[in-house]
């Protein structure tokens, strides 16, 4: 993880643009249930903002200390319910089950592959029985991310699959 997200976002108050409009989508259409998100690799919280203004749950797990302090102050001023941690996603231990797993364009910062599907593995645990996987990566790495949740031994239900990006349900 060679590049330093800190300087970009002490630098850039919105670095990463917009949630994706099928994260978007997925969340809009999800019904009225409190979820709990574990987003990895939450940056800013431009997932995490978006998703708590619906009245979800949201642990935020980025290595950027910079973008976990904005988004933990967005979240304050807006009263949303949202828990950060700096944590580097290798050897980060999430707290309990989630209704929704959320890596949004993070583990392709893993450039060994085994290292990446070492981290997937360790977190799928973590998703609720019946929860919902949502990832975006590198085309590339779609097909070993897949090959990692095949190994888990759930029975996944693909919701969305196109280039990049993969929806499942457990």
């Amino acid at each position: 993880m060679a590049y330093d997200y800190n300087t970009l976002y002490r630098e850039n108050p919105n670095a990463l643009g917009a949630p994706f409009a099928e994260f978007v989508q997925f969340f809009e259409g999800s019904g009225s249930g409190k979820l709990r998100v574990l987003d990895i690799g939450c940056g800013q919280g431009r997932d995490a903002l978006f998703i708590a203004r619906l009245g979800h749950a949201v642990t935020g797990v980025d290595l950027a200390e910079a973008g976990i302090a904005d988004m933990l102050a967005a979240a304050k001023a807006e009263n949303l319910s949202i828990q950060g941690a700096v944590a580097d996603i290798r050897s980060y231990q999430p707290d309990g089950l989630f209704d929704i797993l959320l890596i949004d364009r993070t583990l392709h910062m893993l450039l060994d592959a085994d290292e990446r599907h070492a981290c997937f593995a360790n977190l799928l645990p973590h998703l609720a029985p019946g929860g919902t996987l949502l990832l975006a990566d590198e085309k590339s790495n779609m097909a070993g991310l897949r090959a990692v949740m095949e190994a888990t031994g759930r029975n996944w239900k693909t919701l969305l699959k196109k280039p990049g990006m993969l929806i499942a349900r457990s």
